[in-house]
């Protein structure tokens, strides 16, 4: 198996995940949470979705669809592509609305989108650096990894949020 038959398996399995969770709940469950300040499904989901938008579409050279095809309106957020949960308050988390299919809807459209991408890469395509801040630079490989570790743990937290709905 190369790299890149190891980045779709592991991205492949995401959808499988984001259903597994959302399916079949209203949007009172969606937005339960756990606990005061605890993140519920809808923002766990929301998030997910948006690291894939936003940290693909930046080292593909894309847009984000969140704003250009309008989906921050159906999750009731504004029109800002840097809205994507990083830096939330207790209070913007409560905010993220959305329904079962417009969540899965948004995922869908997103992550295909990120498999496309991935299936276009070769090896040596991973060694590009794309972010200069960090010490060392952040090369596309590793901002790979960390975006489908980032989706993978959301998803794993947000079935653990279903559960306890259960």
């Amino acid at each position: 198996m190369d790299v890149n038959d190891l980045l779709l398996e592991l991205g492949g399995r995401l959808p499988g995940l984001v259903r597994g969770v959302v399916d079949g709940l209203d949007e009172g469950q969606l937005t339960w949470a756990p606990a005061a300040g605890a993140n519920p499904i809808a923002w766990l989901v929301w998030h997910l979705a948006r690291v894939e938008d936003h940290q693909v579409c930046e080292v593909a050279g894309t847009e984000q669809r969140y704003v250009v095809d309008g989906w921050h309106e159906r999750f009731g957020r504004p029109p800002d592509e840097h809205d994507h949960g990083y830096g939330h308050t207790a209070a913007d988390v409560a905010m993220v609305r959305g329904t079962a299919v417009d969540l899965l809807a948004y995922h869908d459209v997103v992550h295909h989108r990120m498999m496309a991408f991935l299936g276009s890469l070769r090896a040596p395509d991973l060694d590009r650096v794309v972010d200069e801040h960090w010490d060392p630079p952040v090369t596309l490989g590793v901002r790979l990894v960390s975006v489908l570790d980032d989706c993978v743990q959301h998803a794993g937290q947000a079935a653990y949020v279903r559960g306890l709905l259960t």
